[in-house]
């Protein structure tokens, strides 16, 4: 599933102009191959994809969205793991909510109707692979994965993975190219809701020092020359902080609050 959903993902940072993080090295951003985040109590949380905005193979950037990835053969597991996908997500969501990322999971097999809405309801972008037509793409490959239950004997479930990992790799990416064309429409609908969530541009920039009038600017370098250029002295009353709000096209609002012209001009910097 991962390996089916990597290239349209990878596909949609390209067209975006966005980093697309997935597991394996990275020098200089991590020390090992997981992708993982932390959230504002130091702890880390393990993910699948991350699209950055401004990232490279050796510059961490900022986070656009958050992916997770999932497989549940019953449908009385997939409430639990509805919620430890939220467990590991919304916590970093929340440490980056100045920059508004997306939270999205990608989830196959048979999923409960309430877990996929608990996502959904959190603010997840949910793609869900139906069984019956995940099952019948790999029947076509040689593999039987509807036949699988709590009861199957070992030796079957290792028939099975084995009937994968003896695939070469070409046929591996077959497999993964089949599994995106059974599920052509679902696929088509995510990356629509999801350039929706993510893909956005500036609309404008309000600046306002507390003791004066909000100003508003075109583009992000206007903003960071008018707080540069700003007196902070006593005017009509004592300079007291910058209030800063960033509106963008697709109607998400980033705000926040600095007391000096250096923070607030290290915060727009992040947006050039």
């Amino acid at each position: 599933m991962e390996e089916a959903l990597e290239p349209v993902l990878r596909d949609f940072a390209d067209r975006h102009d966005l980093y697309l993080d997935s597991k394996g090295p990275r020098p200089g951003v991590r020390p090992g191959a997981l992708v993982t985040w932390t959230d504002d109590l130091g702890n880390r949380h393990d993910l699948d994809f991350v699209l950055e905005r401004g990232g490279s193979s050796g510059k961490a950037g900022n986070p656009a969205a958050f992916i997770e990835a999932a497989w549940r053969r019953y449908t009385k597991h997939s409430k639990a793991k509805a919620q430890e996908i939220q467990g590991a997500v919304l916590p970093v969501l929340a440490k980056w909510n100045n920059v508004k990322p997306t939270p999205a999971a990608v989830v196959a097999g048979q999923w409960s109707a309430p877990s996929l809405q608990q996502m959904r309801s959190s603010g997840f972008v949910v793609l869900h692979l139906h069984f019956p037509t995940t099952a019948e793409v790999f029947h076509d490959a040689g593999i039987d994965i509807e036949g699988l239950a709590e009861d199957t004997p070992d030796d079957f479930w290792q028939e099975q993975c084995d009937a994968y990992t003896n695939k070469t790799a070409l046929e591996k990416r077959k497999l993964a190219t089949a599994l995106r064309t059974a599920h052509a429409d679902e696929f088509r609908g995510f990356v629509t809701e999801l350039e929706r969530r993510v893909v956005r541009s500036i609309d404008y920039v309000v600046v306002t020092p507390l003791h004066g009038n909000g100003s508003q600017y075109a583009t992000v370098q206007d903003a960071i020359q008018a707080v540069r250029s700003y007196s902070c002295g006593v005017e009509a009353a004592p300079f007291l902080r910058f209030e800063i709000r960033i509106a963008y096209t697709n109607g998400d609002v980033i705000q926040a609050t600095f007391g000096t012209s250096a923070d607030a001009v290290d915060f727009l910097d992040t947006f050039v």
